[in-house]
């Protein structure tokens, strides 16, 4: 059967399978390789709904996870929708489309912000309201990430790991850390594990940009 038969939202899903992401927008940056395996990103202000859970990483991501998408899913002000597969389908009309990572930042011991990135299209004047007090629009500033990409495992073990990999790689090329590092995630948990696209991210001071060749990027995926 030819991929132009399948319907788009099982397209869509059997796709994300061998994690292949249709229609699903990124934060626009500039890179700059460091490494081999590490690049320094400087991201524009961004807009995106966060949420703050105070469980363990994995619960706190499935906890998070449910109720940012219920505010995509409608659970605001204006009723505004999206039908959600795997990933997510393409923004259509005026639906609230979620974008790619899910961003999770520990901020306590035992505490962790999960954030939903929105489309750049939206502003925080045109986005509706959530109904559910826990979630919250944020205005994100303009940041510059030192950015560890990884696939397979993604646990709290494998998470802290490569925290530990990439702050390291910093130590030994004198890149001053200003920040606690993110996680991000860009497939849903049936994505095979060798697919997967993980990212561990440690705001940095911005390098010398005229030593340096950048090169803007909207989705490496």
């Amino acid at each position: 059967m030819r991929l132009i038969d399948i319907p788009g939202q099982a397209a869509e899903s059997i796709l994300s399978i061998v994690g292949i992401r249709v229609g699903t927008e990124e934060p626009h940056y500039l890179a700059t390789p460091l490494t081999d395996n590490v690049t320094i990103r400087r991201y524009g202000p961004r807009i995106a709904a966060e949420t703050t859970v105070d469980a363990d990483d994995e619960r706190a991501r499935n906890i998070g996870f449910r109720r940012l998408a219920g505010y995509i899913f409608g659970a605001n002000h204006r009723d505004q929708t999206i039908a959600m597969t795997a990933p997510v389908s393409q923004e259509t009309g005026d639906r609230i489309a979620m974008t790619a990572p899910v961003a999770q930042v520990r901020d306590g011991e035992n505490t962790s912000v999960i954030r939903f990135f929105m489309p750049s299209k939206w502003t925080m004047e045109t986005l509706p309201k959530p109904d559910d007090e826990h979630v919250e629009l944020v205005e994100v500033p303009a940041e510059t990430y030192a950015v560890l990409r990884f696939t397979g495992d993604r646990s709290p073990s494998a998470v802290t790991a490569r925290t530990t990999e990439l702050r390291k790689i910093l130590g030994d090329n004198d890149v001053d850390a200003v920040g606690e590092p993110v996680a991000w995630f860009f497939d849903p948990p049936w994505t095979l594990p060798f697919r997967r696209r993980n990212e561990i991210a440690i705001p940095v001071a911005p390098p010398d940009l005229d030593s340096l060749t950048s090169t803007a990027c909207a989705d490496p995926s």
